[in-house]
């Protein structure tokens, strides 16, 4: 247990529950929640859909937006297994097994809209920003999933989101015709919430999976991120591939790009293929 200045306390162990449910909160807190979520916080068990991205600060791979129905029995269901931010996750063997928990449970639905390195950097060159492609993307997914309204049973009352743009109504421009139906709610850190958590989830498996494809298809391997580490791997795959290929598996508007100007194509040329 560990108490900070800030007033936050950290129980974690053997015994955690028990010591929550009969010291902490009866003689400390005065209050009892553990085990009434049910009942103190009755709309965390709504149906609903949950929406994330994965890839976004990624130079190499594609960005991969992912969407979740759930509803009571679902989230019961998933109460512990784990499933949290695919951020807090380092593993991405436990990743890919929870995608695969996730896709399972009966009566979730699930989809993924990857947007494929091309396709990214043509949407970036029309719309101009990061944010309009993750509205769209966004959006994007929330219509596809409420095209199989049908599946969901009782139906979604709210879509979920991290807070991206400053304004919310970036997303809420972009919703098509059935998006526009079902309440949106923005908010920061909203992969506190389970069917966000499932939806990065979902998002970055894709992710990973499809930056693996690009690591065989072109013999390289492809760093996450941003780093420098990144930018040599982008001076092998020009030695290698070309300076017209990059796009193939970068998105363009990244500052590793801009690095990679010309005056950087012809250092990059004399050190031929590894």
């Amino acid at each position: 247990m560990v108490f900070y200045e800030s007033g936050k306390l950290v129980v974690q162990g053997k015994g955690t529950q028990e010591f929550v449910e009969f010291v902490l909160e009866p003689e400390i807190l005065k209050q009892a929640e553990l085990g009434y979520e049910a009942v103190l916080k009755p709309e965390m068990f709504d149906p609903r859909l949950g929406v994330d991205e994965s890839g976004k600060g990624d130079f190499f791979g594609p960005l991969c937006v992912a969407g979740v129905y759930v509803n009571a029995a679902i989230l019961k269901a998933w109460a512990d297994l784990g499933i949290r931010d695919s951020k807090n996750i380092g593993s991405n063997k436990k990743i890919a097994e929870l995608a695969g928990t996730i896709q399972k449970t009966p009566g979730c639905v699930a989809t993924v809209v990857p947007i494929g390195n091309e396709a990214y950097n043509r949407l970036h060159a029309k719309l101009g920003t990061v944010n309009a492609i993750l509205a769209w993307g966004h959006a994007r997914v929330i219509e596809n999933l409420l095209e199989r309204e049908s599946a969901m049973r009782p139906p979604p009352i709210r879509a979920i989101s991290d807070q991206f743009a400053a304004n919310k109504a970036t997303v809420a421009r972009a919703l098509m015709s059935r998006g526009k139906q079902i309440e949106l709610v923005q908010r920061h850190k909203a992969e506190e919430d389970l069917a966000v958590a499932a939806a990065s989830i979902l998002a970055r498996d894709e992710f990973v999976t499809r930056l693996a494809v690009l690591e065989k298809q072109y013999g390289l391997s492809l760093p996450k991120g941003a780093s420098a580490a990144v930018d040599q791997a982008a001076r092998s795959f020009i030695a290698r591939h070309g300076f017209g290929s990059i796009g193939k598996v970068a998105k363009l508007h990244f500052r590793n790009a801009l690095r990679l100007t010309e005056p950087a194509k012809e250092k990059v040329e004399d050190l031929g293929a590894e």
